[in-house]
């Protein structure tokens, strides 16, 4: 792994220990590179209502967000309670592609030793609400 991803690694993987998982005692833990080369973390946060949890990168991204952030060149995500690195949910990809280029690096692992590198196009391949948006701007090109 990279040396500068190796160390978000370590920051994810230390951020598992402030998350709140009772129930599924899975926690996760995120670690974002943000343009200016700050880092911020999140950790998933459950409910005893599933869906109303939190997950670590969206609680990354919107703590990044809160803090007047909206340009991010990585994400490392941690789930140290797995046997094998364990990928962003639909919904967090969706967040992700939102204010990540598809270039961005998006790493995900259970250890130092066991990660997957990918990018957010591998992991939102078909961004239809970027391809419109794309479309829409080159039908604006093409009537001028």
């Amino acid at each position: 792994m990279k040396t500068e991803y190796a160390s978000l690694l370590e920051q994810a993987l230390k951020a598992c220990e402030q998350s709140y998982a009772p129930y599924s005692k899975f926690r996760v833990g995120a670690a974002l590179l943000c343009e200016d080369d700050s880092i911020i973390t999140g950790v998933n946060v459950e409910n005893r209502s599933f869906g109303l949890t939190i997950c670590a990168e969206r609680n990354a991204i919107a703590a990044a967000i809160a803090a007047g952030k909206k340009k991010f060149k990585a994400l490392v995500i941690a789930t140290p309670d797995a046997d094998y690195p364990v990928s962003p949910c639909g919904a967090c990809r969706q967040v992700i592609s939102e204010f990540m280029p598809p270039s961005a690096p998006v790493i995900f692992g259970n250890s130092e030793d066991s990660y997957i590198s990918s990018t957010v196009g591998e992991l939102l391949p078909y961004d239809a609400l970027h391809e419109l948006a794309s479309q829409e701007q080159n039908l604006k090109v093409s009537k001028n």
